[in-house]
């Protein structure tokens, strides 16, 4: 039995939120925090500097987003030990932290109630997803994806787009756009263009 402690970086561009999880992590007697990062790339860095036991990484961050740092992280350290901590709780952003390789997934406004233990779980080589987030993974499991070609019109649509304004943005027929609106909609399970774009947002698909 060792006495070593759970050796923690932090990546997270919002000082007070490092600061928070900071103070519930040093309230415990089997962890430290050895690195904090204010970016992907920083996060990075250190990870090469400190060799942590856990990653904590935040999804949305300047000059690197967290999906980014972690598939470099562990294209470099296969056996990196990684969370993400996020606002949001999309099922998509789920989806692509897992592939990026991601084997947590925490709330930022659950912190207090499952930082710990998600750190003692990813330390022994184990996953962590809170029971919502695994929820929201198994309810989406199986649906249509949206294509590339959805995606970007979804985007200009949440930037106020009307039909015609996305068909002279990308230089398409105006019922073409409408087609693959029709499309967009029918795989969200929308009612209107708003519902569309809110579904979108609470999935990931679309950054707020």
């Amino acid at each position: 039995m060792t006495d070593r402690k759970i050796r923690i970086l932090i990546a997270d561009d919002h000082p007070l939120m490092i600061e928070g999880i900071r103070a519930v992590i040093e309230s415990q007697p089997d962890m430290e925090v050895v690195a904090e990062a204010a970016d992907g790339l920083e996060a990075l860095t250190l990870y090469r500097t400190h060799l942590p036991d856990v990653a904590l990484i935040d999804l949305q961050m300047p000059r690197m987003n967290g999906i980014d740092a972690i598939h470099l992280i562990r294209n470099e350290f296969p056996t990196a030990r990684i969370g993400i901590l996020t606002t949001y709780r999309g099922d998509v952003r789920a989806s692509h932290a897992i592939k990026a390789g991601a084997q947590a997934y925490l709330l930022k406004t659950a912190l207090r109630t499952e930082l710990t233990e998600a750190v003692r779980v990813l330390a022994v080589g184990k996953r962590y997803f809170p029971t919502a987030i695994a929820a929201d993974l198994a309810d989406h499991l199986g649906k249509e994806h949206l294509t590339p070609r959805e995606l970007e019109i979804l985007g200009l649509i949440a930037g106020g787009l009307s039909n015609k304004e996305i068909a002279d943005h990308l230089g398409l027929a105006e019922d073409t756009i409408k087609g693959h609106v029709r499309s967009l909609m029918d795989k969200l399970s929308a009612r209107n263009r708003t519902h569309a774009v809110a579904i979108a947002v609470e999935r990931g698909f679309v950054t707020p």
